[in-house]
């Protein structure tokens, strides 16, 4: 798929899966291109790497794809909105980024500007890798480069009918975990607040939907993937490599030793 295509299905609110990889591994970057989401994205701001590993992740990521003809493409959660973190992700190849922390429409305003060129953003251009991939110019990468703005913090969600105005920006995407730590869970998933957390998503889709974006969420595996997707959800993101390589290996040895 090429990025041009994956930010149109974005845009068109198509149904979007996607895989979540914290690992510094390029070489599990490269299966998990291989197995037909359509997207995988590279956890820069939690994740156990560095530039160098979301570099080489990227690389493997679109080796994956074209050896298995699935078209996946790479996504970046970069660690901030800061323009040099959102032009370095997107320098090395990444068909768009995920931004934390977007607390009010300024936040996501500036994200938007940090992944566009001049004159309608700041983004420097110094494009390596991506130019090979996105564009090559200027305004065509504009069009293809995909943002989408985290809501997970009480701020953002008390604002996330103004950061969904916000021009330019590509779509949101629900950090469960942080949410529902912002709504009173004394850990993710809390049973206490489930009403709580349930309006909120109803409020964030219903901003969304007004300014016809899609919204994406994060899940754990692809029961709860194919929930939200049936609840409306535009799209949802599987996590994670680390954790489900635990979760196999655990299951693995329960089933050799018979407990």
């Amino acid at each position: 798929m090429s990025s041009t295509e994956f930010a149109r299905r974005m845009r068109d609110r198509e149904r979007i899966v996607g895989y979540w990889s914290v690992l510094d591994a390029p070489v599990v970057l490269e299966r998990l291109g291989r197995v037909g989401y359509d997207y995988v994205a590279i956890d820069g701001q939690h994740g156990l790497l560095g530039y160098s590993g979301i570099l080489a992740g990227l690389l493997a990521i679109d080796a994956g794809a074209a050896a298995g003809g699935t078209g996946t493409v790479g996504l970046v959660r970069v660690q901030s909105k800061d323009p040099a973190v959102i032009g370095q992700a997107l320098d090395a190849g990444a068909h768009g980024v995920i931004v934390p922390l977007v607390n009010r429409p300024d936040d996501a305003a500036q994200a938007v500007a940090a992944a566009t060129y001049p004159p309608n953003g700041v983004r420097s251009y110094g494009p390596m890798r991506s130019q090979l991939r996105i564009g090559p110019t200027p305004a065509e990468a504009d069009a293809s480069v995909v943002v989408l703005a985290m809501i997970e913090t009480a701020e953002g969600l008390d604002h996330v009918e103004e950061i969904a105005a916000v021009p330019g920006l590509s779509g949101l995407y629900i950090g469960p975990s942080d949410l529902a730590l912002a709504l009173g869970a004394r850990t993710p998933g809390d049973p206490e607040i489930a009403d709580r957390f349930s309006a909120a998503l109803d409020r964030i889709r219903a901003a969304a939907d007004a300014h016809g974006l899609p919204v994406l969420i994060h899940t754990p595996d692809g029961e709860t993937a194919r929930r939200r997707l049936a609840e409306g959800f535009t799209g949802a993101t599987i996590a994670s490599d680390l954790v489900h390589l635990e979760a196999a290996a655990r299951g693995h040895l329960q089933t050799a030793v018979g407990d």
